[in-house]
Parts: structure tokens; C-alpha cells; sequence
């Protein structure tokens, strides 16, 4: 296994091991980055993040939500919406329930109408344990139609991405999200309205290469895998040692990909300052 895949799968292993630690009622947490020990109380009260390096754990999209969103504003968008077999590809249905029961979700992205700090807004959020938050075509379908009842009440939109790329079970159904998810993402682009995109780790595959990239703002959680191709392949195709640190949110905050890194704890305030901004501004 090459180094890539082997942190990556560390990192979940740790997530996981902290999700089993609840259950079982330990108190210590040890960090997947920086192997520090915390208790872990104290991991959840910083938002899953590391009070020692400031390593950002992923979050499920519902706890996501909860960050976000005023307390009961959250309204959830077309949650019975799920994914189907079209290919008839071995083994996938299986995935697919392993996938619900070990997560409670339907599909790999949550999509509701809310409100931050008062102001109305429309929010989808990815879940990498569904499945790596691969994009299916009922993943395009949920981000398109939230994108669509965004443009429709004239409501700002945040998507949050968490995604390992397209879902390689459905083929080309699965690549052709990404016009789907452009398009919409253009049309509302069109009305003046404002799509902030949020990229958490890993936003990779053909989610970076669509909507995730579009945002009027984007930003950027501290050390997200942020690309399309993965580093060791960029590698062996240019032939060429990257840079240290390539493809993470620093980098392209550095490079101009992202416009800002914003630590978790600051999120929400962020968010609200760019909803207050917009909303001066008079595009609504």
C-alpha cells in the first residue's frame, strides 16, 4: 500500500477507534497526525478537533449540520433520495446497505433549508463515511435539486465537500454529475445569487473538478486534501518530486485556489459574516 492510502487509512482507522471509544466509555483519544493523547470530551467540545496539533477529524453530515445551522431551522431536502444499481455492478447493492446501516444516511450527502445567525440559506453537506462520499447520480440529483430550490426562493447556498471523486460502481452515470452539478451551479450563477463552497478532507475526483470549484467564495478547513488526481500520480505523470505540502488547503490558499483557510471553531462565524455582507449588499 503506498504512503497516500496508508495515512488515509490510518486517519479513518482513528476516526473509527474514536467513534468506538464513546460507546465503550473510554476517555482518551489519540490523534491519527501528531499521536498525542487527548480526553476525549474535551475532542468533542473543539469540534473533533485535536487540542494538541489541531489535526480536523471528519465530521458525519447531520453533526456537520448541527454546527452550522440555528438551532430548529433545519429542514431537511428530498431525504428519501437514494441511490440505484443501474449497472447491475457486482457486489453493490450490498455496499450500499453496509453503507445505510453503518451511517444512517441514504446517500452520501445530506441537503436542507436553514438559517445561520437568522439568515436563510440553503446547505448540503457531504459525508466521506458514505461510501468515501463518492457522487453518485442521486448524490448530482440531491446537490442539483438543492441547488434548484436555492435559485427558486432566492436563498443563498453553502456546499460543503467531502469526497473521494466519482462513484466507480455506476460509471458513467456517476461522471456525468459533473456537468449536471455545473450547469445548475451556472443557472444560479446566473441570478445573482451567492454559492459559497466549503472544502473539508479529502475533496477530490471529479467534485473538485465540478461544483466544489465553482463558489463566488471558497474556503477551505485547515489540511484538507484538496485535488484531483492524487499526489502519487500527478507524481509518476510529470515525473517531477512535489512540493511539500501540495494539495493541501494551505498550498492553495498560497496559490489562489481557495480565497481563505478557516479553522473549524471560526466556521459558523465566517459563514455569517459572508451571508451578512451578501445580504448588504443587495444581490437578494
Amino acid at each position: 500500500m503506498n504512503g497516500v492510502f496508508a495515512k488515509r487509512r490510518a486517519r479513518l482507522l482513528a476516526m473509527k477507534a474514536l467513534r468506538d471509544s464513546y460507546a465503550a466509555g473510554e476517555k482518551t483519544f489519540t490523534c491519527p497526525r501528531c499521536g498525542g493523547d487527548s480526553d476525549r470530551r474535551r475532542v468533542a467540545q473543539a469540534l473533533y478537533v485535536c487540542p494538541r496539533c489541531g489535526h480536523h477529524l471528519s465530521l458525519g453530515a447531520y453533526y456537520r449540520l448541527g454546527t452550522i445551522l440555528d438551532p430548529g431551522s433545519f429542514r431537511e431536502l428530498n431525504a428519501k433520495l437514494s441511490a440505484a444499481d443501474p449497472l447491475k455492478f457486482p457486489g453493490y447493492r450490498e455496499k450500499l446497505d453496509a453503507a445505510r446501516r453503518k451511517t444512517g444516511l441514504q446517500e452520501a450527502v445530506v441537503t436542507a433549508a436553514g438559517a445561520i445567525d437568522g439568515r436563510k440559506c440553503v446547505v448540503g453537506v457531504m459525508d466521506s463515511r458514505f461510501l468515501m462520499g463518492s457522487m453518485s447520480a442521486a448524490v448530482g440529483e440531491k446537490i442539483t435539486l438543492a441547488i434548484e430550490y436555492a435559485a427558486k426562493n432566492r436563498l443563498p447556498l453553502i456546499l460543503f465537500s467531502a469526497s473521494g471523486g466519482a462513484r466507480m460502481q455506476e460509471g458513467i452515470l456517476s461522471l456525468m454529475q459533473m456537468a449536471k452539478t455545473s450547469a445548475a451551479i451556472a443557472r444560479f450563477s446566473e441570478k445573482g445569487l451567492l454559492f459559497i463552497s466549503v472544502l473539508t478532507d479529502p475533496t477530490t475526483g471529479g467534485v473538485t473538478a465540478s461544483f466544489a470549484s465553482l463558489g463566488d467564495v471558497i474556503l477551505a478547513e485547515p489540511g484538507a486534501l484538496i485535488g484531483f488526481a492524487g499526489p502519487r500520480v500527478i507524481q509518476q505523470t510529470i515525473g517531477e518530486t512535489l512540493p511539500e505540502g501540495f494539495q493541501r488547503a494551505e498550498y492553495q490558499d498560497e496559490h489562489g485556489f481557495v480565497d481563505a483557510v478557516v479553522p473549524r471553531s471560526e466556521l459558523r462565524e465566517t459563514l455569517s459574516r459572508l451571508l451578512r455582507l451578501h445580504e448588504r449588499g443587495g444581490r437578494q
